[in-house]
This record gives structure tokens, C-alpha cells and sequence, in this order.
């Protein structure tokens, strides 16, 4: 399997125009019964998925697909355990919403291959519900709390077309490329 690029709001020094329009749509629900389309795109993003180590979730729209479809890891957060690539390992969701959020908002700092080399503070729920339907079309009542809990609402977010980068938290990113950043952040350059 080849590694699928992950699109990005910039690159080194300049915006990534054409990924930014993408990452920003909102996506639209795959038919159920899933059609061989639909497979098709949950085939990739599977594929796009499995063959990173850095990635906690990722969402179609993340490698160019407008669909809504997010897979991300159901442990093995940190480095005490193992995270193998089975599918007990992680969960696949197609057509996610989240139907209920409890508990106060927690912040943490969150990174995303989306916009490399920053981390935003965000405030999360502690526990969702999330209504979805697997591959095979069948629906899926799931609830989710902690750390899980934020991966999905991150991934879930990019199903809306919304990034770390849109929420007002506190943002950090490496000295040597401060000149960028604060340009960027200061409204010089749009994403």
C-alpha cells in the first residue's frame, strides 16, 4: 500500500489553497445501502489509515473525499501499549453525528496532520453518543468518554469542515517557525 497524502492548510511557507477549500467543505452522508462507490471510499480512507503511525483518526475529507466517513484508533493512545493494526483496534464510522455531549469541556493542546506543526487548545466533552452505520450499512449506537471521546469529536469536526485552527485556544509551534505563524494567525495570510 502506498501512503495517500494527507492534505494540509500549508506546506513551509505558504497556504495550500486548493487543500484549504477541501478540508473546509462540509461532506455529504454516503447512500445506505452503501453502494460499491461508497466502499470504495471507505476502502481508501481504511488504506490511508492504516498505513500511518502517526496518525490517532483520520477523516475522508483529510485525503480529498467529501464523505462522511472517519477512522481512528480505540486505544493504544500512549506509548505503554502497543497499538496493532487489527480491527478490534480501531473503530470505522460512516455517516457520524453526534446525538448527545455530556460533562464539562475539558482543554487540552491537540495537534492534526492537518495543520502540521501547531497545537491549539480545545475544549472537548468528556462523553459523547454517536449515531453512525458500519460498512455493511447496519447502525451503530456508540458512546465514548476521555481522550476517545475527543479523538472523535476532532475527527467529526473535519466531517463540518472545521480545524483545530478555528477554535480560540492557546496555540503553540516551534520557534524557527514563528515568522509563519504569526503571520498567519495575525490575519496576513488566509486559510
Amino acid at each position: 500500500m502506498s501512503q495517500k497524502p494527507v492534505l494540509t492548510l500549508w506546506n513551509e511557507e505558504t497556504i495550500n489553497e486548493a487543500d484549504a477549500r477541501i478540508l473546509r467543505t462540509a461532506c455529504t452522508d454516503i447512500p445506505v445501502p452503501i453502494d460499491n462507490n461508497g466502499i470504495r471510499h471507505v476502502d481508501t480512507l481504511m488504506e490511508a489509515f492504516l498505513v500511518r503511525e502517526d496518525a490517532l483518526g483520520l477523516a475522508a475529507p483529510q485525503i480529498g473525499i467529501g464523505k462522511r466517513i472517519i477512522v481512528f484508533r480505540n486505544k493504544g493512545f500512549d506509548n505503554k501499549s502497543a497499538w496493532t493494526k487489527d480491527e478490534e483496534n480501531y473503530d470505522l464510522l460512516i455517516n457520524p453525528r453526534i446525538t448527545q455531549a455530556r460533562g464539562e469541556l475539558v482543554y487540552m493542546a491537540e495537534g492534526c496532520l492537518s495543520c502540521p506543526e501547531i497545537q491549539v487548545e480545545v475544549g472537548r466533552f468528556s462523553e459523547i453518543k454517536v449515531r453512525a452505520v458500519d460498512i455493511k450499512g447496519r447502525k451503530i449506537n456508540a458512546r465514548y468518554t476521555d481522550f476517545l471521546a475527543r479523538v472523535v469529536q476532532h475527527e467529526i469536526d473535519h466531517l463540518n469542515g472545521k480545524l483545530i485552527v478555528d477554535y480560540e485556544g492557546a496555540i503553540s509551534y516551534p520557534k524557527k517557525r514563528s515568522v509563519f505563524f504569526n503571520k498567519l494567525f495575525q490575519g496576513d495570510i488566509s486559510c
